[in-house]
């Protein structure tokens, strides 16, 4: 996506997830990669081998935190020891902006470690907006909101996802984290048409995209990030109207974990740059 306030006006280019079994090769072998993404909660630790790691990562790249915790739309008020150990992470890696997930997962004090989705209420958007809202002046960088894949819906839900999901980052005043293949995922969950969600989102808030594998099973389909990206994801995207918004674009190529790095990050950039180029072609 192109530089915005919600992204803190950088450029990043075309970033990967950061994994443990990448390590040794990254700082061996020094690949050309424009960011990584880490995920926060491996690294709010007081030493070790993680933030050994992550500290010579920094020396020689640029890194963007997600996190899997914050659980937006839990009904408990915000975890102040988690929020406190989040800034001083962002204080070290200097991230732009820091995305988590649009979901719960905690009740009374108890983590489900799971990202589950939301009732689309308007009681939901005022509470989950709340938080956000709360955590973007307690960290002091943008926060961007993912979407996440459902396997469940609610009985009470009195919109749409994308309308729930627009309702809340404008009352937030919040960034998007887009990711394209939960769109996907919850459209053959749900039987919705994923273009009809892409088209409503409003391209100025989308701060970063994410793009992964996912597995179809008989009766469901899996987020798993344990395959290449499939083609109806690389279709979604292609035909997304972000990608005519502006140029460059900002993306993130997933986490989808392969046997070697270097197939890892050659093919989802080449898929990326041709897929940018057949939208700004097509009339």
């Amino acid at each position: 996506m192109p530089a915005n306030r919600f992204n803190g006006y950088t450029d990043y280019g075309v970033g990967i997830g950061l994994r443990v079994p990448h390590y040794d090769h990254i700082l061996s072998k020094k690949p050309v990669v424009d960011w990584f993404e880490i995920i926060s909660e491996n690294y709010m630790v007081d030493g070790g081998r993680p933030l050994k790691i992550l500290d010579q990562i920094l020396d020689q790249y640029r890194v963007v935190q997600h996190g899997v915790s914050m659980y937006f739309g839990s009904a408990q008020s915000l975890n102040r020891n988690h929020l406190k150990r989040i800034k001083e992470l962002t204080k070290r890696t200097n991230t732009p902006w820091l995305s988590d997930h649009l979901c719960w997962g905690s009740v009374d004090g108890r983590y489900t470690h799971d990202l589950l989705p939301l009732p689309y209420t308007f009681e939901a958007i005022r509470t989950t907006a709340e938080r956000v809202r709360m955590v973007q002046d307690y960290l002091e960088i943008p926060v961007a909101v993912e979407n996440v894949s459902s396997y469940a819906e609610y009985h009470n839900s009195e919109m749409t996802e994308w309308e729930f999901l627009n309702e809340v980052v404008h009352a937030a005043d919040c960034g998007i984290l887009l990711d394209v293949n939960n769109i996907y995922v919850s459209s053959q969950n749900h039987n919705f048409d994923p273009m009809e969600y892409v088209n409503s989102i409003p391209a100025e808030h989308v701060a970063q995209i994410h793009i992964a594998g996912h597995s179809k099973f008989e009766k469901h389909t899996l987020d798993t990030h344990d395959h290449p990206v499939l083609d109806p994801v690389w279709r979604l995207y292609t035909l997304a109207p972000l990608n005519d918004a502006a140029q460059p674009q900002r993306y993130l190529s997933g986490t989808t974990i392969f046997p070697r790095l270097k197939r890892y990050m050659a093919r989802p950039s080449k898929r990326i740059a041709s897929c940018s180029r057949r939208s700004r072609s097509t009339p």
